[in-house]
C-alpha cells in the first residue's frame, strides 16, 4: 500500500507534474503532448500520475487553473490598494499587461510562436474564456470605484467590465500577430504603437474617462523589437 502524502508533498508533486506538462507544452504543443510523454518526462508510473490525474483533460483543467491563479495574483495588489485611485488602477494594469523589453525578445518569440500555433489551440481557447472572466472581475469593481470618484460616467459598470475584457483580449491578437511577424520593422513598430493609442481610447470611451487619463505608454517604447538591419529614427 502506498504511503499517504501530507499536505505539502502532494501539492509539491502535483506542481511538479503540471511543470513537466506545461513545459511539453511550450516545447511540443498541448494538442500533440501525451500522458506518456509526461511519464516518460517525470519518470513515474501511470497510476502514480492517476493519483493526481485521471486523464489529460484533467491536467488540462488543472493547467488552465494554475494560470488563471498567477493571473489573479498579479492583479489582486492592484485591486486592494486603497491609495491608488480608479484611473492609477486602470494605468497601472495596462503597465503590467504590456511589459516587454528588448533584451527578451527571443524567449518571448519564441514561447508566443508555439502559445499561438495550431498545436495549443484547445488550451489556448480555455485560458482565454477564463481570461475574459478573470479580467471583468477585476475591472468591475474598479470601474465602480471610478464612478464614485467622478472619473468614470459610464452607467454600467458590470457590462463595460466585460467589454473592456473582450477589447483586451482582441487586443492581445493583435500585438501578437505584429511581433510575431518575420521581419519586425519601423512600419510594423509604428502599427502596433498605433494599436495601442487605438486601444486606450477605447477604453477610455467605453468609461466614460477623460481623454489622455488613461494613455502610459510612450512613443518608440518597441524600438527595442525593431530589427538590428532598421534605421534607427534619427538616421532616416
Amino acid at each position: 500500500m502506498a504511503r499517504p502524502l501530507n499536505e505539502d508533498q502532494y501539492n509539491a508533486k502535483r506542481n511538479e507534474i503540471l511543470d513537466m506538462a506545461q513545459h511539453l507544452m511550450y516545447t511540443r504543443g498541448y494538442d500533440e503532448m501525451t500522458i506518456f510523454d509526461v511519464l516518460d518526462g517525470l519518470h513515474i508510473s501511470k497510476g502514480a500520475l492517476y493519483h493526481y490525474f485521471n486523464s489529460k483533460e484533467a491536467l488540462l483543467e488543472a493547467l488552465v487553473d494554475r494560470m488563471g491563479q498567477v493571473a489573479v495574483q498579479n492583479l489582486s495588489p492592484i485591486t486592494q490598494d486603497t491609495t491608488m485611485t480608479a484611473i492609477q488602477k486602470f494605468r497601472r494594469f495596462l503597465e503590467v499587461s504590456v511589459q516587454w523589453k528588448g533584451s527578451q525578445k527571443e524567449l518571448i518569440s519564441g514561447l508566443l510562436r508555439m502559445w499561438f500555433s495550431e498545436k495549443n489551440v484547445s488550451i489556448r481557447q480555455r485560458i482565454e474564456a477564463q481570461s475574459r472572466k478573470q479580467m471583468a472581475a477585476f475591472f468591475e469593481p474598479v470601474i465602480k470605484q471610478g464612478i464614485a470618484e467622478g472619473a468614470f460616467t459610464t452607467r454600467y459598470p458590470k457590462q463595460a467590465a466585460a467589454i473592456i475584457a473582450g477589447v483586451s483580449l482582441s487586443l492581445t491578437d493583435s500585438m501578437t500577430g505584429l511581433l510575431l511577424l518575420p521581419q519586425l520593422d519601423r512600419p510594423a513598430i509604428k502599427e502596433l504603437e498605433e494599436t495601442l493609442d487605438a486601444y486606450v481610447v477605447t477604453v477610455e470611451r467605453i468609461l466614460g474617462a477623460p481623454v489622455g487619463s488613461l494613455d502610459v505608454f510612450e512613443s518608440g517604447a518597441f524600438d527595442g523589437w525593431l530589427d538590428p538591419a532598421q534605421p534607427a529614427p534619427n538616421e532616416k
